[in-house]
């Protein structure tokens, strides 16, 4: 199921969305690299393609960790990008009057995991008009998203994904419970897997979340097994320099032959 995206090209894809980009925009230049590089694969493989880019980090575990080069200078590197590419964009919102204000430059207002049953959010962000993505909660189950779903239909849109990234086992590891992709779909909404966040290692000592980027073909083939809608991967091409998340993203020249082998599993699944 492909969502209804302004500008989303291949809307009728039998594969599956790619929403793939930066952590964080970091630059104008580094985040228009990204960006051509992405969607010559996603052409190249028929994808439908979301480019992702964050303009703020709000979640940060230090007073001192980077959280962007200004809003409107990363906003408008964004609009830019999807101008330019003609593709459509997504970026994270944490208040609903930054909801608002996103929504005048991107796609699609994603809805971080930490902020997915902030009422006022969800309200603002449905009433933009913009197609939402709400990542589950890592502390919630699948079939509690059902209520998170509900507040945007109930607010007058319909236009839904959600985003599975993984459920806190312990205190600082992730798990993907793939059960939940199926029960998410069943609220009639395309089900997205994150493929980077799910492997991340919060809550470290040394306050820099870690990683376990050398699992993410097996996170991603098991959710394209499991017939999830969408892949979500935060990707750079040096992610040992990255100002946000380096340690679980994957490395952009990789990204490529990735795909390569989940469209040969989704093609697969489909001739059955």
């Amino acid at each position: 199921m492909i969502p209804n995206i302004n500008n989303i090209k291949y809307p009728d894809s039998d594969l599956f969305l790619l929403m793939a980009g930066p952590c964080v925009i970091e630059g104008e230049q580094m985040a228009m690299e990204i960006a051509e590089v992405i969607l010559k694969i996603s052409e190249k493989l028929k994808l439908p393609f979301v480019f992702k880019g964050s303009y703020r980090k709000a979640n940060r575990s230090k007073l001192n960790s980077f959280t962007g080069i200004g809003d409107k200078k990363a906003l408008n590197i964004l609009k830019k990008i999807g101008d330019t590419f003609q593709i459509p964009t997504v970026t994270d919102v944490h208040l609903a009057e930054e909801a608002v204000l996103a929504a005048e430059y991107v796609d699609v207002l994603q809805i971080p995991a930490f902020l997915c049953r902030q009422t006022d959010l969800l309200i603002a962000a449905a009433k933009t008009g913009k197609t939402v993505n709400i990542k589950k909660g890592q502390f919630l189950s699948a079939e509690a998203m059902k209520f998170a779903v509900n507040k945007v239909i109930e607010s007058g849109n319909d236009k839904i994904l959600l985003t599975e990234r993984g459920t806190s086992f312990g205190y600082q590891d992730l798990i993907v419970d793939y059960r939940g992709i199926p029960e998410m779909q069943k609220l009639g909404v395309p089900v997205i897997l994150d493929i980077t966040h799910s492997l991340q290692q919060p809550n470290q000592a040394s306050g820099v979340t870690g990683g376990k980027p050398e699992l993410i073909e097996t996170i991603s083939r098991a959710g394209i097994a499991a017939s999830v809608d969408g892949i979500f991967v935060e990707t750079h091409p040096t992610p040992e320099t990255a100002k946000s998340d380096g340690a679980n993203m994957l490395r952009l020249e990789l990204l490529e032959p990735l795909l390569l082998k989940l469209v040969q599993i989704k093609q697969t699944i489909n001739n059955f």
